[in-house]
């Protein structure tokens, strides 16, 4: 696991290393801009630091003589004067608010043409220090040129093979809800998850499916699946139901102590309730672990996971799929989503309602529904 991503817990007296890790909340409070200085580091390099009060969610441009960090969800700072180094590419710093994102705009006396992932850093408090996007780079080209047969393959599989976990929901003696003509959630799910197996793994992504037939798994096995593989990204997917049958359409939610509305509440109830169905065999996760998952109280893979689920929300909208009336992203406790692996659960729409058990029977709805998480995971920023 990377650092970055994760905290870490040492209890002593148990004899091992515990990672755990929970949420405080889902909802992200503005970001607030604490500094931006410059220095020179060595080979020539200009690092860039912006210091922010909560982990930066942040994306790069690099116009002519210029890069511009756009931060999500972040406030300017009017009395802010940037710290500029002597012997750096950058002439000055400027800022400028675009809703409710903030540009900061590096001007160069040399142009940039981007800066290598390994050259992005992101870290945690440390002191008088509060969470620092560490930039560093260097005029010109910041990697070799491509070969031309390779430049399509790059578009399509990351550098990295993050790894993606996709759970199947339910299982077995649970099947879930069960639609007016018989349909099955753990069977519908199930499909979907072994296509989006197959997509996400030509895509240049390593995944594993939490089960590949008919099995029944506990919650928390599910979630220490993503552990174990030490996944970058976990996907819990399922179909829902409601007492109106004319309810319908997709809905997607993260972690958090505290649901946002009753309906994520009964939600999550709802799919806890799975861990009722008594299987023999599974050791539960042991006291000390739970008190760590209880005691650390972090904003990162919440953030983490918001920030994904917003990308899916978007993608699965882009793709003209119907969405549950109510807010692009909901939280709730959700027994599987504990772990500290950022994720979300995605409601696929609803068995209860009878033209979406059609749809979601469907072949060709499976695979529109499949190609949008793609491309929500492809566009996630697994690096920050």
């Amino acid at each position: 696991m990377k650092i970055s991503r994760r905290t870490l817990l040492q209890i002593t007296g148990v004899g091992t290393a515990i990672v755990a890790f929970l949420p405080r909340m889902a909802f992200a409070s503005p970001n607030s801009l604490r500094t931006v200085r410059t220095g020179v580091q060595p080979g020539n390099k200009t690092r860039l630091v912006i210091e922010t009060s909560q982990r930066p969610s942040y994306s790069l441009s690099y116009p002519t003589n210029q890069i511009i960090i756009t931060l999500s969800n972040t406030s300017a700072n009017a009395n802010l004067v940037p710290a500029l180094a002597s012997g750096t590419i950058v002439r000055s710093i400027t800022q400028a608010q675009v809703g409710d994102k903030l540009q900061i705009i590096a001007n160069l006396s040399k142009p940039v043409s981007g800066i290598p992932k390994d050259q992005i850093m992101v870290l945690s408090p440390n002191g008088d220090n509060d969470y620092r996007l560490v930039l560093d780079f260097v005029a010109g080209q910041s990697a070799p040129a491509v070969a031309e047969t390779n430049k399509q393959t790059q578009k399509t599989a990351p550098a990295k093979k993050y790894i993606v976990v996709i759970d199947a929901g339910h299982g077995g003696k649970d099947p879930g809800c069960i639609g007016k003509n018989g349909t099955k959630e753990k069977n519908v799910v199930l499909s979907v998850a072994k296509k989006l197996k197959t997509k996400l793994d030509a895509a240049g992504f390593q995944t594993y499916l939490t089960r590949s037939n008919d099995t029944y798994l506990k919650l928390a096995q599910r979630a220490s699946i993503g552990e174990k593989k030490h996944a970058d990204l976990f996907l819990s997917l399922h179909a829902n139901a409601n007492p109106s049958r004319a309810m319908k359409g997709f809905s997607i939610y993260t972690l958090s102590e505290k649901a946002s509305d009753e309906e994520a509440q009964k939600l999550a109830d709802s799919e806890n309730a799975a861990d009722k169905i008594e299987v023999d065999g599974f050791e539960q996760f042991s006291k000390d672990i739970r008190i760590a998952l209880s005691a650390l109280q972090q904003h990162a893979v919440a953030e983490m996971s918001v920030e994904y689920a917003n990308g899916c929300a978007k993608q699965f909208k882009t793709m003209k799929i119907t969405q549950q009336p109510g807010p692009d992203v909901r939280h709730a406790p959700f027994a599987v989503l504990r772990s500290t692996v950022p994720g979300a659960l995605l409601e696929l729409g609803h068995l209860s309602n009878a033209e979406e058990e059609k749809l979601l029977n469907s072949s060709a709805h499976q695979d529109k529904l499949v190609n949008a998480i793609v491309k929500s995971v492809k566009s996630y920023n697994f690096d920050v």
